[in-house]
Parts: structure tokens; C-alpha cells; sequence
């Protein structure tokens, strides 16, 4: 098991999961989302009354909350990744081992991110686009297309991190152009 100083680059445990432990480190920003979408937490609806409110009530805070949750988790895990990485490599003896998934942790908030608004407005839309920007992120940080795959030569945890960020990048831009094209 994990040391305690290391259980942020295995995002919490889920990189000893087996197998495909960097699905299960991709999960939790996608869960969060899933959930995020269910609770209305990731739009602003109009109100009987014509005054612009949210769904609980709160004028403008439910997408605070759920780009600020997404934010601080990339934050947070890919700090981890550059401040444990080298550590997490010595301690299970290879270059980026399975067990640290921080990185997929925080390179999968990205294509959850900045979501257009009529994608959000319908449960079932949204749902769609956050199980897309998922499956995108995993075939992309799987396959790690040009120039991810050459960017795990860095030393430390930027060669952890950076192919993972690469793969968000353009997962990124696949939900951004089928979100706004309908498709």
C-alpha cells in the first residue's frame, strides 16, 4: 500500500486498483460531473417570475461550484504529480508506474471544463457530453497522440503529468466541437 506522503499521486488509492488503473484515476472528476449534472449544479435556469435564478435558488453560484470543484481538483493533483512524482518513481521502481494516476485524477477535469451552456440546460445532453469528454480522455491518454507521447521523457513529475495534460488538451477540443456542433 501507498505511504500516507504518497496517497495524493495515487488519488487516493485508486492507482493500486487493478485493472486499468488509470481509468480508475479518471473517475473521479467524471463522477463529480455525472453528479454535478443530476443536482443542477452545472447551469442557471429561468424562473417562473422571469428572474434569473438557479435551480436550488442561488443567483450564479451553481457553475461557480462545479468549475471550482473541477478547478481545484486539476490544481490539486497535478501539484501532487510535480511535488511527488520523482518520489512516487523511486518508491515503486519505474518511470511513471501505474499506481500514480494524479495525473489522469487531474488532466480529465479539462475536458469537463467550459462546457457550452445549451449542452448543460438537458440531463440527458449533458450526460452524453460528460461520458464523451471520459471516453475521449482515456482512448487519447491511452493512445497519447503527438507530441504526448514523447513528452514522458521529462524528468520527475512533469513526465508523469504533461502527456496526461496533452491528451486533456485535445479531448478537450473533441467535446468542445461536438458539444457545439450537436453531433
Amino acid at each position: 500500500m501507498t505511504k500516507p506522503r504518497l496517497m495524493a499521486i495515487t488519488s487516493f488509492g485508486l492507482g493500486h486498483l487493478k485493472p486499468a488503473s488509470g481509468t480508475w484515476g479518471s473517475l473521479p472528476p467524471a463522477v463529480f460531473a455525472a453528479a454535478a449534472v443530476l443536482l443542477g449544479l452545472t447551469h442557471q435556469t429561468m424562473g417562473h417570475d422571469g428572474d434569473f435564478e438557479t435551480q436550488f435558488g442561488w443567483v450564479g453560484a451553481n457553475w461557480w461550484i462545479y468549475h471550482g470543484v473541477l478547478l481545484t481538483t486539476f490544481l490539486f493533483f497535478g501539484a501532487a504529480c510535480i511535488v511527488q512524482g520523482g518520489r512516487a518513481e523511486a518508491r515503486f521502481g519505474k518511470k511513471d508506474p501505474s499506481q500514480v494516476v494524479a495525473d489522469e485524477t487531474c488532466a480529465q477535469c479539462l475536458p469537463l471544463m467550459f462546457l457550452p451552456a445549451e449542452v448543460l440546460l438537458r440531463t440527458d445532453t449533458a450526460l452524453f457530453t460528460v461520458l464523451l469528454a471520459f471516453v475521449a480522455f482515456r482512448v487519447l491518454d491511452v493512445v497519447k497522440p503527438w507530441p504526448a507521447n514523447g513528452l514522458q521523457r521529462l524528468p520527475g513529475g512533469w513526465g508523469i503529468l504533461i502527456d496526461d495534460l496533452v491528451a486533456g488538451v485535445y479531448a478537450w477540443g473533441i467535446v468542445q466541437v461536438v458539444a457545439r456542433l450537436g453531433v
